[in-house]
């Protein structure tokens, strides 16, 4: 009625041992192939913070970076960027080029840009050309603004802004 010959057999657990040892010896090779799978892992790097310029900084110069930037201070150049934050205390005078701009502040000349978003205390004195774009009430914007299906090339629809042009010598 009680039968030890299959439930507390000990030659099962022995034949059960090996086969764990001998997974482990897999284990072991794939270490090696460990290192490939951490250089995999570490291709996909976390995104870094966003370099800021303080209030108190004043750049003169251009600057470009894969990255993102916010501006709290004064630049005195041209901005390219992947996302172009302008705080409140911020005057660019330059142009600015980003996927997505973002602008608090001030900006004295151009801006290009997938996505244009001025929020109720900017202040944008020219152009915005644009693929999407946002203001809030409040933004004070004094420029045209144009809408281009790829508005980081510059030389994109060139024949759009030479007409443009025309239009006000006429005048």
């Amino acid at each position: 009625m009680f039968s030890k010959s299959k439930i507390n057999d000990p030659s099962p657990q022995k034949a059960d041992a090996p086969k764990p040892a001998g997974h482990d010896k897999p284990q072991d090779a794939p270490k090696p192939a460990a290192p490939q799978g951490d250089y995999k892992s570490t291709a996909p790097k976390a995104k870094p913070p966003a370099s800021v310029l303080s209030s108190d900084l004043h750049v003169t110069g251009n600057m470009k970076t894969t990255g993102d930037i916010q501006v709290e201070g004064t630049v005195e150049g041209d901005i390219r960027a992947h996302l172009l934050t302008i705080g409140e205390t911020a005057t660019i005078k330059g142009e600015v080029i980003a996927d997505d701009v973002v602008i608090n502040g001030r900006i004295v000349g151009r801006v290009r840009g997938l996505k244009v978003r001025l929020t109720s205390t900017a202040r944008v004195e020219g152009d915005i050309i644009h693929k999407t774009i946002a203001i809030e009430s409040g933004a004070h914007f004094e420029g045209s603004v144009q809408r281009q299906d790829d508005p980081l090339n510059p030389k994109a629809k060139t024949a759009e802004p030479a007409a443009k042009p025309a239009e006000p010598k006429q005048s």
